[in-house]
């Protein structure tokens, strides 16, 4: 990232570890002393795909936030999955489906880095101060 203030969680891979993270995201923004609703909306869509999609029910999921030269939010999701995320469009009965395309409206932008070392991925998203 290349931020002088960042901060991170590891969680492991299960749905009740979303709520973790957005504990984390609002003790984290509250020092920051910025608004928590929209980062906490962006990482609770990330996270949960992270641990759908995750390559084995023991991984873990990294979490990390920091701030920009102009104030905005960097935020990352790390998991192991090489699988890259795309939005897809989806019936409007369905139940899930959406999170990417609600990742792209609370950003600045968004994307995903493939790590090719360890394999898996970084999805990053940045969102305005």
């Amino acid at each position: 990232m290349g931020e002088a203030t960042h901060h991170e969680i590891v969680i492991k891979r299960q749905l009740e570890a979303v709520a973790e993270v957005r504990r984390f995201i609002r003790l984290t923004l509250g020092r920051w002393g910025m608004e928590d609703y929209n980062p906490c909306l962006v990482a609770s869509e990330l996270v949960t795909n992270a641990i759908r999609y995750a390559s084995t029910d023991d991984d873990e999921v990294t979490v990390r936030l920091g701030l920009l030269g102009d104030g905005a939010l960097w935020l990352e999701v790390q998991d192991s999955s090489s699988e890259i995320p795309r939005i897809v469009d989806v019936a409007l009965t369905s139940g899930s489906g959406r999170g990417l395309f609600v990742v792209e409206q609370f950003t600045r932008y968004w994307g995903v880095r493939p790590l090719d070392d360890r394999g898996g991925k970084v999805v990053f998203a940045v969102l305005n101060p």
